[in-house]
């Protein structure tokens, strides 16, 4: 076939709309046909269009060049020809419309309503109905109605807020106070879940003819290497993004750690002097404005930046409209299209690959860590958290101060506020000599595990129980080790290589006390990245870390363990 050519097709419906009238039928085909091979692809349909011809009538011309007949030295007498259809037949068309449109005006009644409306289709049944027509006809009478193929278009947003325009002004508003004063504003959102093996990926790639690349028949998700979860954060400024691609659930905890990973990896080294961060989120999904997980994990972060965090969420209904659906998203599903996302290297390769002619550039990390699902917070957190509810849509803006967590004001908050310390006489354990720590960052460290460790521990009872408790808080034993007991077990342990039966000595408790304490505390450092330095020396027994403890000014006193 020859190569396509650009072609006018104005000017080609004058040429023919001026030569018609003195060609005959057989000369006004082959011209035809001759001008469709000079376009080459798409040529047929082109001149038909320009022509008023149908396309199987300029193929014919074109099939009469090819063969090289002798010319015929005749024409048809004027008006000679077999009539049109639609002439012939007035009620072909009705009968047509009926059954392409029963719901604007033909019979909602019609045999065709929920069936597929191909040409063939209704070729057939117009002819059940006596109305002899072939798909070809069906087909260029569809296009005199005004007819084409369509697929759906996303347009209904469903119910609206009466407030949406507000809140679109409001966010703005916001985005560019924070853009004007050289703070970070991102755009966050999960992308659709993939699978991950040898499935079939929408769209197509060139490829040497004939050799497709080879998926499986079937979508039944892989066990081995089951979805991800690609959780983007897109900088508005800066025009780049940031994917983490989670393998576990999509749910709020692996939100907060994907926007703190951001901060570590990208955020502040292109905004070393921020002291605010701007997020514009959905309503919904993992970063819901009803979360109360996403607030919490939201405060942790900010303590552990100083930042403060705010969040404007677009209303209800409206998440296309966020920036990163088609600054980040649109672009790397185009960048993967038509190839089968293997293995997490595959994907990880294709989302960072990804770049657009505005300069776009995205970075992508794998995140193996677990995210259980029903992790709660109860109201007693929840209270304790630095939160400030904007004047306008509280629900839908506020802001997380980089504050320490608010004292309890209940004496239902009182066990959680105690959490921070150790209950024992023992304040001074925390000296930076055997913490390797200075008292501010321990503090800080201890404030940041408080929601987590909470968080885990409701997720882990809601698995034992099955679902949600149906019991009211109560009272009982304190837990025999708090949180900052259990972080102290952990560095103390870790940086003097001690023995488990000499903090169990000195904490007063079993070592399998000391055993399950680790078990909770290290994979929440371990979500954080913290790493507890060794110190340059190790103790054996509870009297050589006492005499080091002495030599720093602290007095290590062991308790006494409470009888049973």
């Amino acid at each position: 076939m020859a190569a396509s050519v650009d072609v006018d097709e104005a000017g080609l419906a004058a040429l023919f709309e001026v030569l018609g009238p003195h060609l005959d039928e057989r000369q006004r085909r082959l011209l035809a046909g001759a001008e469709a091979r000079r376009i080459g692809r798409g040529g047929t349909r082109l001149v038909a269009r320009a022509a008023g011809m149908r396309e199987a009538t300029v193929s014919h011309g074109a099939a009469e060049l090819d063969a090289g007949g002798e010319p015929l030295g005749r024409a048809r007498a004027v008006g000679g020809g077999r009539k049109r259809l639609a002439d012939l037949d007035p009620g072909l068309r009705p009968a047509l419309l009926a059954l392409i449109e029963p719901d604007e005006r033909g019979d909602p009644m019609s045999p065709l309503r929920w069936t597929t409306k191909s040409t063939r289709v209704l070729a057939a049944e117009l002819t059940r109905q006596r109305h002899r027509a072939g798909p070809d006809t069906v087909a260029a009478l569809l296009r005199e109605e005004g007819f084409s193929l369509q697929g759906n278009a996303k347009t209904i947003e469903g119910k609206q807020s009466p407030d949406r325009d507000a809140q679109f002004r409001y966010l703005n508003d916001e985005v560019t106070r924070h853009q004007d004063a050289g703070e970070p504003v991102v755009s966050v959102d999960t992308k659709k879940k993939e699978q991950v093996g040898e499935f079939t990926n929408p769209g197509r790639q060139w490829r040497p003819a004939g050799h497709p690349v080879r998926v499986r028949d079937h979508d039944f998700i892989d066990l081995t290497l089951g979805k991800v979860a690609p959780y983007g954060i897109y900088d508005l400024t800066a025009n780049t993004g940031w994917v983490n691609v989670g393998t576990d659930h999509d749910t709020a905890v692996f939100a907060v750690e994907s926007l703190r990973r951001w901060w570590r990896a990208q955020g502040h080294g292109a905004y070393p002097d921020a002291t605010r961060l701007l997020i514009t989120a959905d309503a919904g999904g993992s970063n819901s404005h009803r979360s109360r997980v996403w607030k919490a994990g939201l405060a942790d972060v900010a303590r552990e930046t100083g930042l403060a965090i705010t969040v404007c969420h677009f209303p209800p209904g409206t998440s296309k409209w966020n920036k990163i659906e088609h600054r980040l998203f649109s672009h790397i599903t185009s960048n993967w299209r038509g190839r089968p996302l293997t293995s997490h290297e595959v994907i990880i390769n294709s989302i960072t690959a990804t770049t657009t002619r505005t300069g776009l550039s995205v970075h992508a990390e794998l995140d193996d860590g677990l995210y259980p699902l029903g992790v709660k917070i109860s109201d007693e957190q929840m209270a304790m958290l630095p939160i400030n509810f904007h004047d306008w849509h509280g629900d839908w803006n506020y802001t997380l101060e980089p504050h320490r967590l608010r004292p309890a004001h209940d004496p239902h908050t009182a066990t959680i506020h105690d959490a921070r310390r150790p209950r024992r006489d023992s304040t001074s354990w925390t000296h930076p000599a055997l913490t390797g720590m200075s008292s501010h960052d321990w503090d800080q460290l201890t404030d940041a595990l408080i929601l987590s460790h909470r968080a885990y521990r409701e997720a882990a009872l809601h698995v034992q129980r099955g679902g949600p408790s149906w019991r009211k808080p109560a009272g009982g034993h304190p837990p025999a080790l708090n949180v900052s007991e259990m972080l102290l077990v952990a560095t103390l342990r870790t940086r003097f290589q001690l023995p488990r039966r000499v903090l169990a000595e000195l904490f007063a408790t079993s070592t399998g006390t000391l055993t399950k304490a680790e078990q909770q505390i290290k994979p929440l450092l371990d979500q954080r990245k913290h790493i507890i330095e060794p110190a340059e020396t190790t103790f054996t027994t509870l009297a050589e870390l006492t005499a080091f403890a002495a030599a720093n000014g602290v007095t290590l006193t062991p308790g006494i363990k409470p009888a049973r």
